[in-house]
């Protein structure tokens, strides 16, 4: 790979645009960036979560979707490009199943929390929800592969179930919600 990145600060963001992988300049809050910055926050909360400890086949997991959201931004970052296949998707239809049979069933809401873990995993839940619907806006604009807003879904849907299987593996129990008439009938 040859030097990408021998300088970083370039100075041609000044004026309020940044360059797209296909040398077009666009302002910073136009759709397509506002979708490429929270699919890389997104990622880098993946990161944060990937610090703590956990079973290993989480981790491998964690890791795969690392490099895929680096495919979506990629794609994001190229209009017209494709990067993300619907075999991606499917790995994670298949993840969420694995991870989903292992759990019981969920008969109530419940909070975020339980183990620090889990934590980070609802975080990335909803980081993963903000840029669906950011790369769903930028689709009201701008043709989208569909499946980079299949893949968020999936895996907002994944993050949720990561979260329960975390606290399960840390032997700590997921955080039920009691509405606040349960609460106050209990005090």
């Amino acid at each position: 790979m040859a030097n990408r990145l021998s300088v970083i600060a370039t100075r041609t963001g000044d004026d309020g645009s940044t360059g797209l992988g296909d040398g077009s300049r666009v302002p910073k809050d136009a759709a397509r960036i506002a979708a490429l910055g929270d699919v890389d926050e997104l990622n880098s909360v993946i990161g944060l979560l990937l610090t703590e400890p956990m079973p290993a086949d989480v981790a491998a997991d964690l890791l795969t979707i690392q490099h895929d959201l680096f495919d979506m931004g990629a794609e994001l970052c190229i209009p017209g490009h494709v990067a993300l296949a619907d075999a991606q998707v499917a790995h994670l239809d298949a993840r969420l199943a694995h991870y989903n049979a292992a759990l019981p069933p969920l008969r109530e809401f419940i909070l975020p929390g339980g183990s620090r873990a889990a934590a980070q995993a609802h975080l990335a839940r909803t980081a993963c929800r903000r840029a669906e619907r950011a790369v769903v806006a930028l689709a009201r604009e701008e043709a989208v592969n569909a499946p980079v807003r299949q893949y968020l879904n999936r895996l907002s849907d994944l993050m949720f179930v990561l979260a329960r299987y975390l606290n399960r593996e840390a032997g700590r129990p997921d955080v039920f919600w009691t509405s606040r008439v349960s609460r106050l009938d209990t005090q």
